[in-house]
């Protein structure tokens, strides 16, 4: 069952399209797009307000000055503060993904880890993806979402990799440019 199979089932209603959020830039994040009951296809406009991160962090807070949160709740939550471009969300998604592993069933727990692989891998933290995402790939060695971003991060790691190869052979070029130049300045002036 996809993720939002589970976070439906906890609610206990049917699925609404108005829930999804909008395409992602990574084809392996994407929740699996849904067909409605009358047949034909349909997707989530952009500015529907169910996908602003807003309406799920008040979801929560109220939950939360309640005393308790639920767990549909607060992936929720996690999940919009993963997508968000800032830093920060990305890191607070992170802790209250981590908090909800030791709390799910299989099924909720594998769609935590993948999401926490998502946030470090938005992270540059590519270590700490490829961990999540291999114990994931233990498990459901056929996850073709798990292999997608297996593959994504493993991508991104060549390149920083290349980069800072290039970054410290410039420095070494430079370096030994320097001497040169001091070597050659030196022997000048002696002469």
């Amino acid at each position: 069952m996809c993720i939002w199979g589970w976070v439906w089932r906890l609610r206990g209603d049917r699925p609404c399209p108005a829930i999804l959020p909008p395409p992602s830039p990574w084809p392996c994040v994407s929740p699996p797009r849904r067909v409605p009951a009358g047949g034909g296809s349909w997707r989530c406009p952009r500015s529907h307000p169910a996908v602003i991160p807003q309406r799920f962090e008040k979801k929560y807070k109220a939950e939360l000055s309640g005393g308790t949160v639920s767990k549909g709740t607060q992936f929720e939550y996690a999940w919009c503060l993963v997508r968000s471009k800032y830093t920060d969300d990305i890191k607070k998604g992170i802790v209250l993904l981590e908090e909800l592993v030791p709390k799910g069933c299989k099924e909720e727990q594998r769609d935590y880890v993948f999401y926490l692989a998502v946030a470090n891998y938005r992270l540059k933290e590519y270590e700490q993806a490829l961990k999540y995402i291999r114990g994931l790939l233990k498990t459901e060695p056929k996850n073709t979402q798990a292999l997608e971003l297996k593959k994504l991060i493993d991508k991104a790691m060549q390149k920083d990799g290349l980069v800072g190869m290039a970054i410290v052979g410039g420095m070494a070029l430079g370096v030994a440019g320097l001497a040169g130049l001091i070597g050659l300045a030196i022997s000048k002036s002696k002469s």
